[in-house]
């Protein structure tokens, strides 16, 4: 049997089966639905092929060759099928819900599968991502300048009961000019936007949700624009953590990364830094005195954190004292700071 869902319906339908993506490997690694599979009909130099053939003779040459070329595979295809939805139910979809789609549900069919197609394809679902930053959500910003571990803190508030979006996890990159951490590698602007907004979606509006305060860019990748200003017109919990807690978190993160990477990553950044300052601070990571070059560039990532922090409603921003880093004891003190202003409104 074959089904063809709306948008909505089918992204309710893939949390229960798997999805699988029919468009080439390149097409899915520069985004695809979160979780998806892909079974590509054609390989990447195939589909070139077979859009060549389409502008320069037609429809009709166009389908046959894609025919000649997807002909040895379908036993392929449908192997690929069984492995990912043994129980023989699976959505699909290719571009806009054509012809890749088209044939392989009928050969899925065909076996026995139950297929829901996806209407409009992978261009409807680009259209329902970017729709998703439109909305409105209940945000909190979580604050902090570097090393206050907002990080661990929003994994924290999880545990206790709260919705919160990594938007570092989902981005791959902790933002500074250390943030690849000399190892992360970061998704496409696409994928990036695909996992947000997936998130964004199973976030319950009745609540809020939390956010770390971060630049428009995480790396190489953005926030999308409407998202953004709403973070930056949210309600902001900033924690105050001291200067040599902050370097001591630090060290634990920084200091065990490799020399080279730490002496690259602070040259990015040597005309932000000044010249004194950066050479400073490399000297510091070749003598291994990683607290002097944590505390050199400190100053100026503090110093941006404080020209960004200036620009929001000062009435939007409240303060927490933490002593330490504890992001447990953190997280329970910013609840508590959460219910005494709820209290005083009331």
């Amino acid at each position: 049997m074959i089904n063809t869902l709306s948008i909505s319906e089918f992204l309710q339908r893939g949390k229960t089966i798997p999805v699988a993506d029919a468009r080439t490997p390149l097409e899915f690694e520069q985004g695809h639905i979160s979780g998806a599979f892909n079974i590509p009909i054609f390989s990447n130099e195939e589909r070139v092929q077979v859009g060549t053939t389409y502008k320069q003779i037609g429809r009709e040459q166009a389908i046959l060759l894609g025919l000649d070329l997807a002909g040895c595979k379908w036993s392929g295809f449908i192997k690929q099928a069984l492995e990912i939805a043994p129980d023989k139910k699976i959505g699909l979809h290719c571009w806009r819900g054509g012809m890749r789609s088209g044939a392989m549900a009928w050969a899925l069919n065909l076996y026995g599968f139950e297929v829901y197609l996806l209407e409009g394809g992978y261009k409807k679902y680009r259209r329902w991502v970017l729709d998703k930053f439109t909305e409105q959500f209940p945000i909190f910003i979580l604050g902090g300048m570097t090393g206050s571990g907002k990080t661990q803190v929003l994994e924290e508030l999880r545990k206790q009961g709260e919705q919160s979006i990594d938007l570092e996890g989902l981005a791959q990159h902790q933002g500074s000019s250390y943030g690849s951490m000399d190892k992360l590698t970061q998704p496409t602007q696409e994928q990036f936007e695909n996992d947000l907004a997936t998130q964004l979606d199973e976030i319950d509006k009745e609540k809020p949700v939390w956010l770390e305060d971060e630049s428009i860019t995480i790396g190489k990748r953005f926030i999308p624009n409407p998202l953004w200003h709403q973070m930056r017109q949210a309600t902001v919990f900033n924690m105050v953590v001291p200067l040599e807690e902050r370097i001591n978190f630090l060290v634990q993160e920084y200091g065990i990364l490799n020399k080279q990477f730490l002496i690259d990553s602070t040259e990015r950044i040597a005309k932000r830094l000044g010249p004194e300052q950066c050479r400073d601070a490399v000297l510091a990571i070749k003598e291994e005195r990683i607290k002097d070059f944590i505390r050199i560039v400190l100053f100026y990532y503090d110093k941006t954190y404080r020209l960004g922090q200036g620009k929001r409603i000062p009435d939007t921003i409240h303060e927490v004292i933490c002593g330490n880093t504890a992001s447990a004891i953190n997280a329970k003190n910013i609840l508590n700071l959460i219910k005494e202003i709820h209290s005083f409104s009331n």
